[in-house]
């Protein structure tokens, strides 16, 4: 029995009493995952006094058996959950319990609508853990001791979840960590130990911790006293992945994606796969249904839960798997690692090179299976996932044909901004000698839509793609073809349609460019500081102008990324491509007064900046150019 003394009153951080409000109304329709929650955290206590004792078994104080224990008492109304795990000092406990030290924590606070069901699937996001004890405790004890440390140094927690928390110390003889639940008056249906053991098996049956619960003892017979009931074991125990694919249902595969990734959302797939040859190892990887709140926080921990033969080794180990696919959860249990390895050993060791070459094409292999087999399940991880996808050509040229194959975009043939397109659709889809695929890159899908750049493609009926992530232009030049076939910008260099353009088009081009020579000449010398050349175009059917890069410049879209981080970005100026077949360019073809021209001039270019998602660099003046041109037809 524990004592207590000198305890002391604190206050919860602002951040946790806004997620235990939250997780006690919002969680409540499913509140029976506190004891998935609890039993996973106890389980976790265990596997890390299992590796710190590979270096110092004394940890162990004599007791190398695992275990988790469950007491429900009825006459008291308390659920107790005991594990001999490493425990935690008294600076972990303010640490562990008293705060959420987390990055991104306000980012996923501000994220929280306020409707209960969106929020409940954002707190699963996020990771209920521990506080998932006050959806059915109206008070929790906590009395815990680090392995290691004397008796003396056992710690006492309490709260009733109200702001507050309880601080003090306790004389506790065993490590270890116990939780005590007073359960409120609704809730006595989990001191029901038939109840209790039927949620460990349906929520933990595959944590690789015994779970121990007492018997129901045996009627006593007339004069004889009654047993003390004995302690029986109630999951498995056995680690899953372990454990034949045939022998394991759906439904334990997503209890155990619960388990090592504290969602609170089914996983969309899985792969499970032991390897046995120049490799020895067994990996279980899932892709999760929702994208977590910190995905784009690149100090946020991940990776996958590495063991070595069996012995948890580390959370989040994030060599095994590249940056683009740190939204794969699971487990990789290797026979080829040391058991004292370290995450410093791990960055320059040549097995996990290899390891990390074999999960990247696992992954990339399970994606494109749900991409073959489920369209409707793919496209929701894409529109999850997407977006961190697209970093793959960069960073893996290995598998830079893989990633490719995966990508999604929007495109003019479906009309609307869904990303649902493959390259192979569209290759699918090519014209007769069509030499490229074409796209465009845009600030947003309506400005991709309204790209001037578009009008000759829509007139022939050629598909483009559209392309509005921010990472999208940066994506392209990394990508430079797909199945043989250039991937081609249109609002990049001189437009050559090869094939798609007939001899008599090309000819009447040839004597469009002789006819507005001159012209084109003196719109050069009237932009000379804003543009490099001027030309006349064929990609153009509806507007009077349109901006062009060059084929090695870098193109508007990162350029006003990199601007806006308040980097440098090289000095290039576009190249400004005229319809000789609009009529402002006619009438300017044919304008004698030369303030008039330049006006004109000036106009055109303007409007070929605002519809390439430009920026003006003096919006007033050009609104005084359309009033004054406005007003001379009007006169």
């Amino acid at each position: 029995m524990a004592e207590t003394a000198r305890t002391e009153k604190r206050e919860f951080q602002t951040e946790v009493k806004q997620l235990l409000h939250l997780m006690v109304h919002s969680l409540y329709s499913n509140k029976e995952i506190f004891l998935r929650e609890l039993i996973s955290n106890a389980s976790d206590a265990g596997d890390k006094l299992s590796f710190l004792a590979l270096q110092d078994d004394s940890l162990f104080e004599g007791d190398g058996d695992l275990r988790i224990w469950i007491e429900p008492d009825k006459e008291a109304g308390t659920l107790t959950l005991r594990d001999n795990g490493i425990g935690m000092t008294r600076d972990e406990v303010v640490a562990n319990l008293g705060t959420i030290a987390r990055s991104g924590t306000a980012e996923f606070l501000r994220q929280l609508s306020g409707d209960q069901k969106k929020d409940s699937r954002l707190i699963g996001q996020f990771g209920v853990g521990f506080y998932s004890a006050f959806i059915v405790a109206s008070r929790v004890e906590v009395f815990t001791r680090k392995a290691g440390a004397p008796a003396s140094e056992g710690v006492y927690w309490s709260s009733e979840g109200d702001g507050q928390f309880e601080l003090g110390e306790a004389e506790l003889a065993e490590r270890g960590t116990r939780l005590v639940l007073h359960l409120r008056d609704d809730e006595k249906e989990f001191l029901d130990s038939w109840r209790l053991k039927s949620l460990v098996r349906k929520y933990s049956d595959h944590v690789a911790v015994p779970v121990m619960m007492r018997e129901e003892p045996a009627p006593a017979e007339d004069g004889d006293d009654t047993p003390a009931p004995a302690w029986e074991q109630v999951n498995a125990a056995t680690a899953l992945w372990t454990r034949g694919k045939s022998e394991i249902s759906d439904e334990e595969y997503q209890d155990f994606y619960k388990h090592v990734s504290h969602d609170y959302s089914d996983a969309l797939t899985w792969s499970h796969n032991r390897v046995e040859g120049k490799l020895d190892y067994t990996s279980l990887l899932y892709v999760p249904g929702k994208a977590p709140f910190d995905l784009w926080q690149r100090e946020a921990p991940r990776g996958l839960k590495l063991y070595v033969q069996r012995v948890f080794i580390m959370d989040d180990a994030e060599q095994f798997l590249p940056l683009y696919l740190r939204f794969i959860k699971g487990v990789i249990d290797s026979n080829d690692l040391s058991l004292n390895v370290s995450r410093e050993i791990l960055q320059n060791d040549r097995t996990v090179a290899a390891l990390k070459a074999a999960m990247t094409k696992r992954a990339l292999g399970m994606l494109e299976k749900l991409a073959d087999n489920d369209a409707e399940k793919y496209q929701q991880f894409w529109d999850e996932f997407g977006a961190v996808l697209k970093e793959g050509p960069a960073e893996d040229y290995a598998n830079r044909e893989a990633v490719a194959k995966l990508l999604r975009f929007a495109s003019t043939q479906t009309g609307d901004a869904a990303q649902n397109v493959s390259l192979a659709d569209y290759v699918g889809r090519m014209k007769e000698g069509q030499k490229a695929i074409y796209y465009v890159v845009a600030d947003g899908h309506r400005n991709a839509v309204g790209s001037p750049h578009l009008e000759v493609f829509r007139k022939k009926g050629i598909e483009v793609l559209l392309l509005s992530d921010r990472i999208d232009e940066w994506l392209m030049s990394h990508l430079n073809e797909f199945d043989g076939k250039p991937l081609q910008d249109v609002a990049r260099g001189a437009l050559d349609l090869g094939e798609l353009e007939d001899e008599a088009e090309k000819k009447a081009h040839e004597e469009t460019d002789k006819q507005f020579a001159s012209l084109t000449a003196e719109i050069a010398k009237i932009l000379e500081a804003d543009v490099d050349s001027v030309r006349t175009t064929h990609r153009l059917t509806d507007s009077p102008a349109c901006l062009v890069v060059a084929e090695h410049d870098m193109g508007a879209q990162m350029r006003r990324i990199l601007e806006a981080a308040g980097q440098k970005v090289p000095d290039a100026k576009p190249i400004l491509e005229i319809n000789p077949e609009h009529p402002l360019v006619q009438r300017l073809n044919q304008e004698g007064s030369d303030e008039r021209t330049r006006d004109l001039v000036m106009v055109i270019y303007e409007q070929a900046r605002l519809a390439g998602g430009d920026n003006l660099k003096d919006a007033a003046a050009y609104v005084q150019r359309i009033n004054k041109l406005l007003l001379e037809l009007s006169s």
